[in-house]
């Protein structure tokens, strides 16, 4: 880690043993490392030269220590201050750019980029800038990044960035869908489901947005894939309504203690218990029978039966009817 003030790596493992002996002749390094003398000398000598060690008065073959708090903690400031400066140069060179891209008209407000490559690292870039909040529409079928490469994610989390996230029925096809849920629920996003969604989206802070542009919702060369990125401006606004609105009539998706898609407690006596509430959480997700019994490991046969039961449970004839009357009475 030592390379970060200036030190190679040999130089670091010198140091570091100049410093656990405090005073060590060349020979003393060279047997108590891999170096022959000649290196150990000159390595030494290139300490002395950054300001790391001394030689001794009367043998310019022995060598001093200058302490870690002496020699390394100014480099490490001085590090950290060229750090906040090229940080401060990189935000005033994005503040031109946007001034300057308003000044010529929409070239601000929509950009376009090309590649499936470009669109994954945008996404990248838009997580890791993210300082409040997250806000995604999940389709089936990833067209840049896939669920289980997106690490930016949890690192946010992490950060404290609250992640909004809607699904829609089809991303369910995927066997392995209800465990990216169920993992990323865990670490602290916020999820709920819809029937269907419009488009894939983004939205950071509610201050920039990234959206695919293929009508299908995927590129049969990722290489022309093209993606919107749309910043502050009316269009944004309709945005954030667009997924407010969908959010406002998704079905929340929790995570039972047994890691599973399901809800929490309820005082309702006669609400439906154990496997019948995971089973209505994964309706309500919009996942198909089929998906349904794979993930119970049921007959489709038996999923349609249970499904039926908790319809008499509560009194309703269409699914439909379910779905709402689970969530007005908290069964979710």
């Amino acid at each position: 880690m030592l390379e970060t003030v200036g030190l190679t790596a040999d130089e670091s493992e010198v140091y570091r043993l100049l410093v656990a002996t405090g005073t060590a002749s060349v020979q003393d390094v060279s047997g108590r490392s891999a170096l022959d003398v000649v290196t150990a000398r000159l390595l030494l000598r290139a300490l002395e030269h950054k300001g790391l060690a001394s030689v001794a008065e009367d043998s310019p073959e022995w060598f001093t220590a200058v302490p870690p708090q002496v020699a390394l903690l100014p480099r490490l400031q001085r590090r950290f201050d060229a750090l906040e400066q090229t940080r401060a140069a990189v935000h005033e060179l994005v503040e031109t750019h946007r001034r300057s891209a308003w000044a010529r008209g929409t070239g601000e407000a929509i950009e376009i980029i090309t590649g499936a490559a470009a669109l994954r690292q945008h996404l990248r870039q838009l997580q890791y800038g993210a300082g409040r909040e997250m806000m995604w529409f999940v389709k089936a079928q990833y067209v840049a990044m896939s669920p289980e490469s997106n690490q930016e994610e949890f690192d946010a989390l992490e950060r404290g960035v609250l992640y909004r996230a809607l699904y829609e029925q089809a991303y369910f096809d995927d066997p392995d869908a209800v465990d990216y849920v169920v993992k990323g629920v865990c670490a602290g996003e916020v999820a709920r489901a819809v029937p269907l969604l419009p488009l894939r989206m983004a939205i950071a802070d509610r201050s920039v947005a990234i959206l695919p542009l293929a009508p299908s919702g995927t590129s049969r060369n990722p290489r022309e894939l093209q993606a919107a990125v749309v910043r502050e401006s009316s269009l944004l606004d309709a945005l954030i309504a667009l997924f407010e609105h969908h959010w406002e009539i998704g079905a929340p998706l929790r995570v039972t203690e047994e890691g599973q898609i399901g809800g929490a407690g309820t005082t309702d006596a006669a609400s439906p218990v154990g496997e019948d509430r995971h089973l209505l959480s994964l309706m309500v997700a919009g996942m198909t029978d089929e998906a349904i019994a794979g993930q119970l490991r049921v007959s489709k046969r038996t999923v349609q039966r249970r499904i039926q039961g908790l319809m008499s449970l509560a009194g309703v004839a269409t699914r439909m009817q379910l779905g709402w009357h689970a969530a007005r009475r908290d069964w979710l």
